[in-house]
Formats: C-alpha cells, sequence, structure tokens
C-alpha cells in the first residue's frame, strides 16, 4: 500500500513541478520576495499532497524559538523533505545547495529564481568563501540562510562531522544562529521511492547568540543540542550500549 500511495505522490509532484517551473521562468522580472513568495507555494503544496497521499504528517515543537530577525538554521538533514517543509516552517529563506540541482531539468529552473546560494563542493576554500559573502547579503536583504552543517544526507540513527560553514557566516553577518532536530528521515528516507505514514517532528531550539563567540564555539554548541534533542525525541534511532560499553562508563 505504501508503494502505491508513493506512486501516487511522485505523479502528484511530476504534474505539479512542470506547470511551477515554467511559473518560475515567468517571475524573473519580479523582485526576489515576490519571486520566492510565488515559487514555494510549490513547496507547500508537495507538503499538502505528501499528508494526503501518503499519511506524512508534522509536528512542530518550539515555535516561541523562531527569532524576530533573519538567522542561520542549522539542521539535520536526513531526507529531502525538510527542505520544502522549512519553506513553510521558518520565514523566507536562502538555501546553501549544490551547484549542479541547478541543472536538474523544471526543478532546477524554479531553484534558480529563488534567492539561494549555490557552491561547487570541490572548490573547498572558495566554497566557504562565496557561503559568506552571499549569505551575508542574503541576511541583509531579509532572509534567513538554511544550512546543513553536516553537508549531506544522513540516515536515521547515524551523523557527520559538523562543518563550521554556517557558524562563520553567523558570526560574520552578526546573526544568530537556531539548531533544529527532527526525524523525517524515519517517514521519507533519504534516496527511497516509498514513503511511510507517520508523523515527522521538527524541533527548534532556543537561538544561540554569536556575540563574542567565535565559529567554532558556535558550532559546538548547536552541535550539542542537535545530538542531545535528537536523542530525547528519538531514542528508538540509537543503539543501546552494549555490556562492556556501558561497564566502561
Amino acid at each position: 500500500m505504501d508503494a502505491l500511495r508513493s506512486s501516487l505522490f511522485a505523479i502528484g509532484m511530476v504534474i505539479l513541478t512542470v506547470p511551477y517551473s515554467l511559473l518560475a521562468l515567468a517571475c524573473r522580472g519580479f523582485k526576489p520576495l515576490t519571486r520566492y513568495r510565488i515559487i514555494t507555494t510549490w513547496s507547500s503544496s508537495v507538503i499538502w499532497l505528501a499528508k494526503v497521499i501518503c499519511g506524512v504528517r508534522y509536528r512542530v515543537l518550539g515555535r516561541e524559538n523562531i527569532p524576530p530577525t533573519p538567522s542561520v538554521v542549522l539542521s539535520k538533514h536526513q531526507s529531502a523533505w525538510e527542505t520544502m517543509a522549512f519553506q513553510v516552517i521558518f520565514p523566507p529563506q536562502a538555501y546553501v545547495l549544490k551547484r549542479e540541482l541547478l541543472r536538474v531539468p523544471f526543478f532546477g529552473w524554479g531553484l534558480a529564481m529563488l534567492p539561494n546560494i549555490a557552491i561547487d563542493r570541490a572548490s573547498g576554500r572558495e566554497a566557504l568563501e562565496q557561503v559568506t559573502e552571499i549569505g551575508k547579503q542574503r541576511l541583509q536583504e531579509g532572509f534567513w540562510v538554511i544550512i546543513y552543517p553536516e553537508g549531506t544526507r544522513v540516515p536515521v540513527g547515524e551523523k557527520k562531522r559538523f562543518k563550521q560553514g554556517g557558524a562563520v557566516l553567523a558570526c560574520a553577518g552578526g546573526a544568530a544562529v537556531v539548531p533544529v532536530a527532527h526525524n523525517a528521515g524515519e517517514f521519507w528516507p533519504r534516496n527511497a521511492f516509498v514513503k511511510h505514514p507517520g508523523e515527522i517532528v521538527v524541533s527548534i531550539g532556543p537561538p544561540i547568540a554569536t556575540a563574542g563567540l567565535r565559529p567554532h564555539e558556535v558550532n559546538s554548541r548547536a552541535e550539542a543540542w542537535i545530538d542531545a534533542e535528537m536523542r530525547r525525541l528519538f531514542p528508538h534511532h540509537f543503539k543501546p550500549a552494549g555490556p562492556q560499553r556501558a561497564a566502561a562508563t
């Protein structure tokens, strides 16, 4: 049944994406915020389809922690779901994404019309400088910046080292960092066609003020909060300590 629902959902996405890509191109002459508000109705439509067809619901904890001024979101990255849902949950935003995504037919056309920060991951230091320079500009323009510090989608229950790009941007731009934990990969798995019904929980942590802190300190605080919140909300994602490890601790 999940496979059938996922097939219907995929058909619905195609039906939505083709006309929206053309709409995005037609919005080229509009102001960035106007383009954003029009084009991202695609995301809210996809999230609605996922709920109605696949039974993928979501609940947000900590909405009161969202600051009134543009900030940098550092979030877990488990699936494609959060890349769309965050456009519904948070104020207008810019994503740091792989430049090659802009070359994807139809989908990439829409991305190119949004105020995203497209980088070449292989360029190393140059990519970090680009994120900082363009990210500061986006913050000044009133857009939030969404960054996945692990750099890629990570399977449920696993983690990768947090990169400092988001923290560097926040410190350089004088913006707060908002840590986010969620379990989207549990119901919308990484690189999986089949979606599973259930409730995704998105937890927004207290903003981390960057004044007087170095990027590695900001990054460490965000990582510590996210790790602790993931274990608090989703303990079933993590293997219990074995007898030897438990004895050692």
